[in-house]
Parts: structure tokens; sequence; C-alpha cells
């Protein structure tokens, strides 16, 4: 029996990667047909395209307009080869079931004030992803173009024990929110990348629940980027998510420091946190070997409010605040349930969920004031 539940494992696993393989090369070529038209790569669009493929678009007084991909191709063709064209395209999911697939992509042109959803239908031909259908609709919007990345963790449990934990889906939505109304774009990185354990999911809460059962949303929660993916010039700022899981896996992850401090310090990001989320800044540190937290006050989920005698905290590697006040920064919290947010020039913490959205308020302040200012 033994043997047998170990060979059923073995096929669930592989099973498991084979479909992440098979995410893998369709999202390679979505991002043929996105960097394509992107840079003006017709070669790159040809290749994402079956060569009888067809696009459903809307032209004029035509609400269905025929464009064969070879002809759509050809529009990025005598254009200069590399040169930006302003769109800016991220994928927004994918389906697949045994060679065929459906995807769905956003194409933000900030200059015209427009974000497209492109919608495709995808078949593995001759051991190739393929675009063999693709459509298209408008909406005015102000995003920008400009990128939050969100860091979560993949620590289910707390320590060696069985006490589930998570990310706290409250700190999640409220930021998030407040970042996407103002035209941002988020994304989502963790250690391992994939699927992340969520806690305190509140459906009585109207936008949770909006957000619960937004299916591009979850998705992008169920398909966290890895470290790797991640290039450190296309983000703004990093924001810490807090939740029992912020204690464990991110705080020690050598790559997502690496991230953060390359934002930081060679692009004049900036770096936040909320909650139990600061965690993931204590072990932060500059070029010259300072910690970032050295003579910054900082906010988080102060030791006084844990339950001292409690199994999970008894888990904790480590103390937020007496860390942080052991690596030289000065720790400022409030009374429970009460916003405190604070900043820090490039440095923005808050104390607890409630502060979610005011922190990232703070980091959109700051980000709009370097536009006045240029």
């Amino acid at each position: 029996m033994k043997h047998f539940l170990l060979f059923i494992g073995f096929l669930m696993l592989n099973a498991s990667v084979f479909a992440q393989t098979e995410v893998s090369k369709i999202e390679n070529t979505l991002l043929n047909y996105i960097n394509g038209t992107s840079y003006n790569r017709s070669a790159l669009i040809k290749k994402a395209f079956y060569t009888k493929a067809n696009l459903y678009l809307e032209k004029n007084d035509k609400t269905l307009w025929t464009v064969p991909a070879k002809e759509y191709a050809s529009w990025y063709k005598n254009k200069k080869e590399g040169e930006f064209t302003g769109r800016i395209g991220n994928i927004l999911s994918i389906d697949n079931f045994e060679g065929v697939a459906t995807a769905k992509a956003e194409i933000i042109i900030p200059k015209s004030g427009l974000r497209y959803i492109d919608l495709f239908l995808l078949k593995k031909i001759e051991n190739e992803w393929k675009i063999i259908s693709k459509t298209a609709s408008s909406e005015k919007s102000n995003q920008n173009g400009d990128k939050i990345l969100f860091i979560v963790s993949n620590a289910s449990f707390h320590g060696t024990t069985k006490l589930p934990t998570g990310n706290s889906f409250s700190e999640i939505v409220n930021a998030y929110d407040t970042f996407k109304k103002e035209g941002f774009t988020v994304d989502f990185v963790s250690p391992n990348g994939g699927s992340i354990p969520l806690a305190y999911i509140n459906t009585s809460d109207a936008l949770q629940k909006k957000l619960l059962y937004s299916e591009d949303f979850m998705y992008a929660l169920k398909h966290t980027k890895k470290p790797k993916e991640i290039i450190a010039k296309d983000y703004k700022a990093v924001h810490y998510i807090g939740g029992g899981s912020a204690m464990y896996d991110v705080p020690k992850n050598k790559e997502i420091q690496k991230i953060t401090m390359t934002i930081f310090e060679e692009y004049n990001g900036i770096v936040s946190s909320v909650c139990h989320g600061t965690a993931g800044i204590v072990n932060l540190k500059t070029k010259d070997g300072k910690y970032l937290v050295n003579n910054k006050i900082i906010s988080g989920y102060p030791e006084a409010y844990e339950k001292e005698g409690a199994e999970y905290f008894k888990q904790f590697p480590f103390l937020i605040q007496k860390t942080i006040e052991e690596r030289g920064g000065i720790f400022k919290y409030s009374p429970r349930n009460s916003v405190h947010v604070e900043v820090q020039g490039n440095v923005i913490t808050g104390q607890n969920y409630l502060s979610s959205k005011d922190v990232a308020l703070k980091i959109i302040e700051n980000l709009n004031n370097r536009q006045v200012s240029q």
C-alpha cells in the first residue's frame, strides 16, 4: 500500500509539473504576440499565430472586422524594429486542457487612455502552441503602465506545526484596489511562485467579496511569479503583505531581498510594508552593509498585541519590533485597531490591515510628487 501511494503521489506530481510546463509554453506564445506588438517585431507576431489564424476586431462602423494573422503582422513590418509602440501588455489568465487553451490579456495604451482586453483561442499544433483566433474590445482607462510589486508568502503553516496561516486577504485587496484605481498595475511574487495561502477573508466586506470572485484577480494569486521572473527596473515600489505567513519564508529569501534593494537603490523605488509584512524588511541591507531600518521610524505589528502564550507565537523565528530596534530602527505604533503609517523617505510602513489603504496612498503621493517636480 505504501509503495502504491508513493506511486500515485509521483503521478500527481508529474501531472502538476506537466501542466505547469504547458502553461509556460502558452505564456511564451502570448509573450511573442505582446512583445511583437509592443516593439515592432513582426517575426514574433508571426511566430505566435497559426498561419491561417484570423483576428476578429472592430473598425469604425464595422462591428466585426476579420483580419488574417499574416496581414496583422505586416502592420508592424515596415516600422522601426525594437522601437516601443506605446502598447503595454499583461497576461491576465490562461485555461488549458488537452492541447487546447483559452487566454486573456490586457493591452494598455496610456497615451490614448485606452485599455484593450484580448481574448485568445490557442491550440497545440505539431507540439507548438499557436494562437488560432483572437478578438478584442476596448475601454477608457487611466492605467499608466507603472507597476507595483506585492511580496507574498508560500508558507501555509506556522513553523513546524500544523497550525494554518496565510497572507492577509484584507491587506492584499485594500492596497490592490487603491493602486488599481490610481492607474497602477500590480504583480505578485512569492519565494516559490505559484499559489499562496490566504487568511482573514471576510465575504461580508464588499471589496473582499468582489475580488474573491474576480477570476483575473484570483488567477494572479494562484499564479504568483517566481523571483527569477522579476525584472527590477519594471517596478516603482515593492509592498510586503502581512498575515502570519509573512514571518517565515519571505524574510530569509535572498532573491527577494536582492530584488527589493535593487528597486530601492538603483531605481529610486519605494519599499513598503504593512502589519506582519514588516518582517520582510528587517534583513534588508544597503550597499554599504547597513540595515535598511537603521535610523528610521518603522511601523508594523508589535509584540504587545500578540498572544504570547499561544502556540503560533512560539513558532515565530524572530520578533519584528525587537529585531528592528536591535538593528537601529525606531519602532512606533498606535492603540489597537488604529491607522498608523510612518513615512521615512522611500520607506513607508503601516501598523495593521487598517493601514493598508493609507500606506498605498502615501506611496502614490510620493510617486505623483516626483512627476510634478520633473
